[in-house]
């Protein structure tokens, strides 16, 4: 689960991925075991024990490595497919809906008599546009040319500024973004933000740490630049391409890091138009808002003031024409995916083949799903949920979501460290706490949106400025609290902490996740972790800093502050020991909010599953104990594997730890492990009581 930064408000997510089919075992159903004879679960009916015992590690012991317990053979037999950069159980079931969702689009784009203007006809009109590459061969870099001529029509500083402008609406990357979201202090209200911007790398840190991995990194980067400018027709593209690097490079040292932009407090600063103008004076911040769209706003929060102010001294140093040159590549890059076979190729050859290390591109059918997936989601969800999402699902997830929440209510007022002036305003915050289930209650109205058959990047343009011009046109609108952020096909989950919501769409309500027919033990280990972990980044370092209302406000004493500081201390210095690859270790700051919410939410869905038990004990099903198979069910959700390359970039740039350490990080921590798998000093996961961390 990660913190968002975008062109709307900051969401804390569980985070997955889309990619193919797997390879090896985990592309077959997992193997099922019946319950012992006369188990029956409370809802009428026999429960299969829900894991994939096939793989499964029986020479690993739970007590020294229940991840490899869980997954070892299926990480040993399970091969990553050539044009993904990891697979594991988020990936596999978004491969799933990536599958059914080619059969819905497909069908779509075949179905005679579309109405024009229907979100069916715009949906064939755009995959079959994508998928028409001999017209795109035959464009080459057309599409983009009527781009860098404006770009040569920059001037001066006002007209680089206005150009700036004009690229955001467009969805194409600038030095630094504007966006409407809810005010973080006044959660009734949008407001703008500003925000630093403008890397081609995925970091500031690849700009500037040393070693010969991040040298070959950037050297790939320069070639990749230079490249893309020698396909639009440069014959200086090198020596521009070593000019557009060190610019970059400029621009990453103003940076802020991404611990500090995790810091809610630090990153609200509430400007008016005269006080930016004296943060930056060389910017015209009334012209700059008008071309964006919104004029009308008279307050921005500026996230990062002094990379602006930075930044206004950089523009004049930098020339001109580097500028310029800048304003191609941000083109070029953006619509690279989307023009003729060569700028796709140095596109995958960078980005994928050497940032991930792919082995493969992606099958074009699976890209131009990820093309009208972006453009047009929502319709195609409509359709998704209407063939793939059971009412029943949702139903069940009515009911654990609740069991869920009187849990972390009743853990509450067990809180040792937490006084009751506290512990009244937190639970008057989990009362306030919206759920949404499935999908949304009223779908997006695309009737604005124009689609041509004949225009590819018109049109992903066009899609781009109709994002853009919704988001603008909430200043001065009441906050819409019905609208989601993710589509229901989205293997994923949330919590908004400015709507103060957690968001469980329906494309994660499925094994290994969530089984309708599945023991309680296992559901309440995976999809019950899942919700709790949810619930708790209401509570995490940053989310806590918000009320039941979504406004950004202290409302803890100082003692329960520090109390609550000084164990999640503890959290950091426990993950920071962890060293996935290379000299890398996991940032223990960056990933807390992850870790408090993956133990804090593995807590209470343990205390809420117990609960759901009414005072029984749990059958034993295939060995397992009911306890036992909790645990399980939250080892088989984080079986993943990553190429090194993508670890590298996730350790550095993740708010979430590596998925194993969402595992071994956590189980050492929680009482009920060891009591469970009766672990003793000597085991791996052994960890003395006084060691252990205890949040929520």
């Amino acid at each position: 689960m990660a913190i968002l930064r975008y062109a709307g408000p900051i969401v804390v997510v569980l985070l997955a991925a889309c990619g193919p089919k797997a390879v090896g075992p985990a592309a077959t159903p997992p193997a099922r075991t019946d319950e012992a004879p006369g188990a029956v679960a409370r809802y009428g009916a026999p429960r299969t024990l829900g894991i994939d015992v096939a793989g499964m590690d029986r020479s690993a012991r739970p007590q020294d490595d229940l991840y490899r317990f869980v997954n070892g053979r299926w990480m040993e037999e399970t091969e990553i497919p050539t044009d993904r950069s990891e697979i594991g159980s988020f990936s596999i079931l978004a491969m799933e809906a990536e599958e059914d969702l080619r059969a819905i689009i497909e069908e779509v784009a075949r179905a005679p008599g579309k109405a024009m203007g229907s979100e069916a006809r715009k949906i064939g009109a755009l995959y079959l546009s994508y998928m028409d590459t001999a017209r795109i061969e035959a464009l080459g870099m057309a599409p983009v040319r009527p781009d860098l001529e404006r770009n040569r029509a920059v001037r001066d500083r006002a007209t680089l500024l206005a150009r700036f402008a004009e690229l955001q609406r467009l969805g194409v990357q600038t030095p630094f973004a504007f966006y409407v979201a809810q005010d973080a202090k006044r959660a009734d209200r949008y407001i703008g933000y500003l925000s630093q911007s403008g890397l081609g790398l995925p970091d500031r840190d690849y700009y500037l740490r040393a070693g010969e991995q991040f040298e070959k990194l950037r050297a790939g980067y320069a070639a990749y630049v230079e490249r893309l400018l020698a396909l639009a027709g440069r014959d200086d593209a090198a020596k521009v391409a070593a000019d557009l690097v060190a610019l970059e490079k400029q621009l990453a040292e103003r940076h802020w890091t991404r611990v500090q932009n995790r810091d809610r407090n630090a990153t609200y600063n509430l400007h008016t138009v005269e006080e930016r103008a004296a943060l930056a004076p060389g910017i015209d911040w009334r012209a700059f808002l008008a071309a964006v769209g919104a004029g009308t706003a008279g307050e921005v929060v500026v996230r990062q003031p002094d990379y602006l102010k930075s930044l206004d001294a950089l523009i004049d140093a930098v020339p001109l024409a580097t500028w310029q040159a800048y304003l191609d590549l941000k083109v070029l890059d953006a619509a690279a995916p989307y023009l003729s076979r060569d700028f796709v190729d140095a596109s995958f050859s960078f980005r994928g083949r050497l940032l991930q290390g792919l082995e493969a591109d992606r099958p074009r059918w699976k890209r131009g799903v990820g093309v009208v997936e972006r453009a047009l989601g929502q319709a195609v969800g409509k359709m998704y949920v209407e063939r793939h999402f059971p009412p029943e699902a949702k139903a069940r997830m009515q009911e654990l979501v609740a069991n869920l929440m009187a849990a972390f209510d009743e853990g509450i007022d067990q809180l040792e460290w937490m006084g009751p002036a506290t512990k009244a305003q937190a639970k008057a915050k989990l009362a306030k706490f919206n759920v949404k289930i499935g999908y949304l209650d009223k779908w997006r109205d695309y009737s604005a949106l124009e689609i041509r058959p004949d225009d590819l990047l018109g049109s992903l343009r066009r899609a781009a400025r109709f994002e853009h011009e919704d988001m603008v046109g909430r200043l001065g609108k009441p906050v819409d609290r019905d609208e989601w952020r993710m589509t229901p096909q989205t293997v994923n989950a949330y919590y908004s902490p400015s709507l103060n919501e957690i968001v469980f769409p329906a494309a994660i309500l499925q094994p290994p996740f969530f089984d309708l027919q599945a023991d309680d033990a296992v559901n309440y280990g995976a999809i019950g972790a899942v919700i709790g972990h949810e619930i708790s980044h209401g509570f995490d370092d940053q989310g806590r800093k918000s009320d039941g209302d979504g406004n950004l406000r202290d409302w803890w004493t100082p003692e329960d502050a520090a109390a609550f500081e000084a164990r999640t201390r503890k959290l950091v210095e426990q993950y920071a020991r962890f060293n996935p690859i290379d000299d890398l270790h996991v940032n223990g700051e960056l990933t807390l909010g992850e870790n408090i919410g993956d133990l804090s939410g593995l807590t209470v869905a343990y205390r809420a599953y117990r609960r759901s038990l009414g005072g029984q004990e749990a059958p034993v099903i295939d060995g397992f104990t009911g306890d036992q198979r909790f645990f399980l069910g939250w080892a088989q959700i984080w079986r993943r594997k990553f190429r090194d390359a993508e670890l590298r970039n996730r350790v550095m740039t993740d708010p979430h730890s590596p998925a194993m350490y969402r595992v071994l990080g956590v189980v050492p921590n929680m009482p009920e492990f060891h009591a469970a798998f009766g672990t003793q000093p000597g085991d791996a996961l052994w960890r003395a009581p006084e060691e252990r961390v205890k949040v929520w």
